[in-house]
């Protein structure tokens, strides 16, 4: 009787994990249209991608490839949500961030080395990185959890810390090229790109070190705001780290495998409906940040500002501090000219968007009229991409 009874627990555990593993795959079904939609492109090579002379594919390949990439991204978004509850603060956002920059440098490096160059298209992915990131995410992050939540609170040396950071960066890589004297237009030096690359990667490690180590807790939630946030639990279908992390990698691997392919329909459309490059950097930047634009919006709604937080100026400052190095240096290796220098209209825009970020954040706590605020400025960024 005893060993029926054994037999009976261990098929009963073994049902159990087959079911766990079932659950588990049939969870994962995003990935299987993520890889065979890579292994179709790939298959076929430069056939799909290249279509020109047919507008009505060209936009189907766009929309076939932006919708894919978009889904695979939500996915990266919800296994780094995952790691960030096992890992904690702030090594789940570091994560987040960390993977959807090397979406975007993939994507900027394929675009700027398809066709002819394009010394502006770098600039423009990451000025538009930086107004999503900073009016339109920040924005719609502090309106809708203002609106749930009236105020919601911060840790203020961790925000200080990231604008510091975030200001230096933007007006020495953005705004500097404009008034150097050494090169013609809005354009370092090779000297300058060194130096420029070596900072800013340099000051980026920094971060690095006080953000994860030194001064951890700057960017972690207060205990109260901990408390609150775990009161209203949502489901959430946790796995090991181990799978988590395993399949944040592979997902990862499919949008990347797919965004070096969406970055040649994207060149050849804004060509073939001559729409203006900004669009193009534009359509990268919203690419790049969906993952991380879910997530911060997910987090403000659960009252979670810091995490929000984390994400959103984690993004700006990762763009800053190692997509600006990676564009310096293809231009430097393949010797084509990139044009960093943010100019005519966007370059107040910029300003004061930095100006009204520092302002934002200034105390503890914000409400509905900031994010107001940084939404207008998204609108304005908007405007000038199809009216300059």
């Amino acid at each position: 009787m005893l060993a029926r009874m054994s037999v009976k627990s261990q098929h009963t555990r073994q049902a159990k994990s087959a079911g766990r593993a079932g659950n588990a795959i049939s969870g994962e079904f995003p990935l299987l249209i993520g890889l065979g939609t890579a292994a179709i492109f790939f298959a076929t090579g430069s056939q799909l991608v290249e279509i020109v002379a047919h507008p009505v594919a060209l936009i189907g390949v766009f929309l076939w490839l932006f919708a894919v990439i978009l889904w695979s991204a939500i996915c990266v978004v919800r296994h780094a949500d995952c790691l960030a509850v096992k890992l904690g603060e702030p090594y789940g956002t570091l994560i987040l961030t960390l993977s959807a920059i090397s979406i975007e440098v993939v994507m900027i490096s394929t675009a700027m080395l398809h066709g002819a160059n394009n010394p502006t298209l770098g600039r423009d992915a990451i000025f538009s990185v930086v107004m999503i990131a900073l009016n339109g995410l920040v924005g719609l992050s502090l309106l809708l959890g203002g609106l749930r939540h009236r105020e919601q609170h911060y840790n203020l040396q961790g925000v200080n810390a990231y604008l510091n950071v975030i200001m230096t960066l933007a007006v020495l890589g953005l705004v500097l090229p404009n008034f150097t004297t050494s090169r013609s237009g809005p354009n370092f030096s090779t000297e300058q790109e060194i130096f420029l690359i070596v900072m800013a990667l340099s000051l980026y490690a920094i971060f690095l070190f006080i953000q994860t180590m030194r001064h951890r807790r700057y960017f972690m939630e207060s205990e109260d705001v901990v408390v609150a946030a775990s009161s209203a639990h949502h489901p959430i279908r946790m796995h090991s780290t181990a799978y988590h992390a395993s399949m944040l990698l592979v997902y990862l691997v499919a949008v990347i495998l797919l965004a070096e392919k969406f970055a040649i329909p994207l060149d050849n459309s804004i060509e073939k409906f001559n729409m203006p490059q900004e669009f193009g950097g534009a359509m990268i930047a919203a690419l790049v940040l969906s993952p991380e634009g879910l997530g911060a919006i997910r987090a403000s709604l659960g009252n979670q500002l810091q995490r929000s937080i984390n994400i959103l100026l984690g993004s700006v400052l990762a763009t800053i501090g190692l997509t600006i190095p990676a564009v310096l240096m293809i231009g430097l290796i393949t010797k084509r000219s990139v044009t960093l220098g943010v100019e005519s209209g966007n370059l107040p825009l910029l300003l004061l968007t930095l100006a009204v970020s520092v302002v934002t954040f200034t105390s503890r706590k914000t409400n509905v009229l900031q994010g107001c605020v940084h939404l207008l400025l998204f609108a304005v960024f908007v405007l000038l991409i199809f009216a300059p």
